[in-house]
């Protein structure tokens, strides 16, 4: 079995289109959700959502290649761009045979599909796009990475809601792992601030109607009242350590364990119970070979819903029993980033790894009882002794993931 090191990291997200924006703005604690600029939507009850602000897809998809993606797929390559750069892979260094992708997306093209039913509905069927399909599926972010970068290995796209960017690195992982590629590359992508993204999800109740960015994403507080939509995606390079040295990179972190279940218990709701998050943390932690009290933090999927976090609190509890592990979310700066979320928590959990600090779970002010975890306040940040984290995703359909990181050391 190999080892499985991250060599490079790229995202677009609310508080950052690239590494070091992200990494100052989550270490400053900077809100990233804001009224809605990108429509009206007055009509549908929503006020807020994590936008990406300032995306250009010219700078690095280019012109003609975006005008044939849908945002999250931009959003996708523009990462998977970044990731590659930092990792410094070559067609010189690595076999196009030996690098693969794996890439999620809760929805897809959404904002495509919503033009060209509008289209089809106002002009008739023969006006719908050619290149319909093509952009609107959930599997063309994969395809899309895998093109602009010659990746000839597994190329495949994970759906699982809101756990596909946390699925997406562990089946990676694992690809690496067992010894069927040396290079992945994986994450997650989402662009579904539209209408009827929004709609959709507020029709659910499951959206918060707060109208003060501040209070609207606070994932852990009494006063919680629903997640805010977010938008984004995020990049990790993973490697075969052996392939990874002996080109000379520069390590970033290592996966050393994924963990996967399913409730089995409702279409949106998790279970109340927490036992199916808490057997995918439990199996992260297993595969790593390391106890829970050798976990010094954990990224949350902490949405800011009633169930959610109560339920992964119970969870975090089932795991860790006496030993009060630090949590946050960094949902509550960027909002739900859906089939993105997990990918981009990824990269903030090896962030606090690389840098012995953790990000405050900010927008708390009256924890709620329910969810009895010890939250990361600003005067908790410190953690130089950190050498083991886990990132949670939880996605509507019961799905569980859970992967395990490490702070690089031989």
């Amino acid at each position: 079995m190999s080892r499985v090191v991250v060599t490079g990291m790229g995202t677009v997200n609310p508080i950052g289109n690239d590494i070091a924006s992200f990494k100052e703005n989550l270490f400053a604690g900077k809100l990233g959700i804001a009224p809605i600029t990108k429509f009206d939507a007055s009509q549908t009850g929503i006020t807020n959502a994590g936008e990406v602000k300032d995306f250009d897809a010219n700078a690095r998809v280019g012109k003609k290649a975006a005008k044939r993606m849908d945002l999250y797929a931009q959003y996708a390559v523009d990462t998977a761009l970044q990731a590659v750069e930092e990792a410094g892979i070559t067609a010189e260094n690595t076999a196009p045979e030996d690098m693969g992708v794996i890439f999620g997306s809760g929805i897809g093209g959404l904002t495509t599909i919503q033009e060209q039913v509008i289209k089809m509905h106002e002009k008739g069927p023969k006006r719908v796009s050619p290149m319909f399909v093509p952009t609107a599926i959930a599997n063309m972010a994969a395809g899309n990475i895998a093109l602009r970068l010659n990746a000839k290995n597994i190329c495949t796209a994970i759906v699982t809601a809101c756990s596909s960017g946390t699925n997406s690195i562990g089946e990676a992982y694992r690809q690496i792992k067992e010894g069927r590629a040396k290079v992945m590359l994986t994450g997650g992508a989402e662009a579904s601030v539209n209408e009827i993204g929004i709609a959709g999800f507020a029709a659910l109740t499951a959206l918060s109607a707060q109208e003060d960015p501040k209070k609207a994403s606070i994932p852990f507080d009494k006063n919680r009242s629903g997640f805010v939509l977010g938008e984004g995606s995020a990049c990790l390079v993973l490697e075969d350590l052996e392939h990874a040295q002996k080109r000379g990179a520069k390590i970033l972190a290592e996966v050393v364990g994924y963990g996967s279940t399913c409730d089995a218990y409702h279409i949106t709701a998790p279970d109340p119970s927490g036992m199916g998050a808490a057997r995918a943390m439990q199996q992260a932690i297993d595969e790593a070979q390391i106890t829970p009290k050798e976990v010094g933090y954990v990224n949350a999927h902490g949405t800011s819903t009633k169930a959610n976090d109560e339920g992964e609190a119970k969870a975090i509890n089932l795991v860790f029993k006496d030993y009060k592990v630090p949590v946050s979310s960094t949902k509550s700066m960027t909002g739900h980033l859906l089939g993105a979320a997990g990918a981009v928590e990824a990269v903030a959990t090896i962030l606090a790894l690389q840098n012995g600090r953790l990000p405050v779970n900010i927008g708390l002010t009256e924890q709620d009882e329910a969810c009895d975890v010890n939250i990361v306040t600003a005067d908790k940040t410190e953690a130089k002794d950190l050498e083991y984290a886990i990132s949670n995703s939880l996605g509507f359909g019961g799905h569980n993931a859970v992967i395990a990181l490490r702070k690089w050391s031989e």
